[in-house]
């Protein structure tokens, strides 16, 4: 079913559009700031990080392993000191993704693992609306993030303002957002969704319309697997957005047999030339279980690098569009923030009460 109409800017405001207030000293004042651990390079932090780096051999060369194993090492001793954990998303370095990370996934799996922990202290390795989400669903604990300016081009192309001109527009409506969204938007609208489960979200609804922001590529991909009526908003990532058609058919003119696999955010001429589309989860998932010789992961370039650490064997292409937010947060920043407990995020109660609503009916879906 095609699109029904479409809303919204032509491209995506900025991603550097203004941020809620970090909480300032806040956290410092409750748990107290720590010493700068040593951030030496010797024969006992070798050894004690050996094991990590056979999970990176792949992907990180030896020569640079001295400058992150003292910041690994350093990082899990202040988790387990602050009674921490860190959640990082599939787009995050390798050092990251597989050294100090606790938890990993896409946003659906983040926010699930976010509504579960058992810690004082949440550090979110993403961008800023999944922090947000981690304190929406935490409203009692300690969210922290590496670098707030850490943004989205799809978080920053939609506000609060927008949904409730929608919801006029198109009174009885029901909105979904992607989870790729401010609180304040989250607010707004009825249910969230991410790539993984946007069409079982939507469909579960029970409405033969449904509004669905911001991501225009996603919202088209789903609207071609329902009957559903969609009413789209036109934001778009600047990450995936940029992936063309025209490259992904010269890749498989130099080998017929690669295997292609994109990601919903993609245009839809992008989706046209992959042999699988799915969420972050559902192409790993789909890389591990069919292990294909070489393939291209439509995605942001990190996500290849980390299924690579897992399974070494396979040659992944890289057209390689790196995230500017997601590599914003760094080792350096993730040390940071356990010593000093910077950049808290904080949430109006209000905004973050009918945002949980929201974010809830997406993780308790299936229940």
């Amino acid at each position: 079913m095609p699109i029904l109409q479409t809303f919204g800017p032509q491209a995506a405001r900025s991603s550097a559009a203004p941020l809620p207030p970090a909480a300032g000293a806040a956290a410092a004042r409750r748990f107290g700031v720590l010493p700068v651990p040593s951030l030496e390079w010797n024969a006992q932090v070798e050894r004690e990080t050996a094991h990590l780096y056979e999970r990176v051999k792949a992907v990180i060369p030896a020569v640079e392993w001295p400058f992150f194993a003292p910041y690994v090492k350093a990082v899990n001793a202040l988790k387990r000191e602050r009674n921490a954990v860190i959640l990082a998303h599939n787009y995050q370095t390798p050092e990251i993704y597989n050294c100090v990370a606790d938890f990993v996934g896409d946003s659906l799996q983040l926010a699930r693992e976010a509504s579960k922990v058992d810690a004082d202290i949440i550090v979110q390795c993403g961008v800023h609306f999944m922090a947000e989400t981690s304190k929406i669903l935490n409203p009692d604990k300690t969210v922290l993030i590496p670098d707030r300016k850490a943004g989205c081009s799809l978080a920053a192309s939609i506000t609060g303002a927008d949904v409730r001109l929608l919801r006029e527009k198109f009174p009885g409506v029901p909105v979904v957002a992607y989870v790729n969204t401010s609180a304040e938007v989250k607010a707004e609208v009825d249910i969230c969704c991410t790539s993984s489960n946007a069409l079982e979200v939507v469909e579960s609804l029970g409405c033969d319309t449904v509004i669905f922001l911001p991501d225009q590529y996603l919202a088209k991909y789903v609207a071609a697997h329902t009957a559903v009526k969609i009413i789209a908003w036109q934001g778009a990532c600047e990450v995936h957005e940029r992936f063309t058609a025209g490259e992904l058919r010269n890749y498989r003119e130099g080998d017929p047999s690669l295997q292609i696999i994109a990601h919903p955010e993609c245009p839809p001429d992008v989706l046209a030339e992959a042999d699988y589309t799915g969420s972050t989860a559902g192409m790993i998932d789909w890389v591990r279980k069919n292990r294909p010789r070489r393939v291209v992961m439509v995605t942001e370039c990190s996500m290849a690098d980390n299924v690579q650490a897992e399974l070494p064997d396979i040659e992944f292409v890289r057209p390689c569009n790196l995230c500017p937010h997601m590599k914003r947060i760094t080792l350096p920043k993730i040390l940071d923030s356990l010593v000093y407990l910077k950049e808290e995020v904080v949430i109006d109660p209000a905004i973050a009460d009918k945002a949980r609503r929201s974010v809830e009916r997406m993780v308790n879906l299936k229940r």
